[in-house]
């Protein structure tokens, strides 16, 4: 669980992110579950965007995908929304959290 400071930091990196993850008519499927796990292990901060076509609530989807995912939802802004997750390796990680 992060804390509201940190909540804050992500939010500003996230706010310099462009959507890497498209989520189109076919919603949240397998493959776009796996496409974000591998990113997130690589990036640790994902930015989402629902197109048009699909009929999701951009928090209900960045929430389940956070759940599924193991990550922390930081926010949702229109039809994009914000994921992170610590990589698993330390020499991986590349954000520093504060305190």
């Amino acid at each position: 669980m992060i804390t509201g400071k940190q909540r804050s930091y992500l939010k500003k990196l996230g706010q310099e992110l462009d959507p890497i993850v498209y989520i189109g008519k076919s919603d949240l499927t397998e493959n776009v579950l796996k496409e974000m796990d591998n990113l997130l292990e690589s990036r640790e901060l994902i930015k989402v965007k629902l197109q048009e076509g699909s009929t999701l609530d951009p928090k209900e989807c960045a929430n389940e995908a956070a759940e599924f995912l193991k990550a922390e939802f930081v926010q949702a802004i229109g039809r994009k929304f914000v994921l992170y997750r610590q990589a698993s390796e330390k020499e991986k990680r590349k954000i520093v959290l504060p305190r």
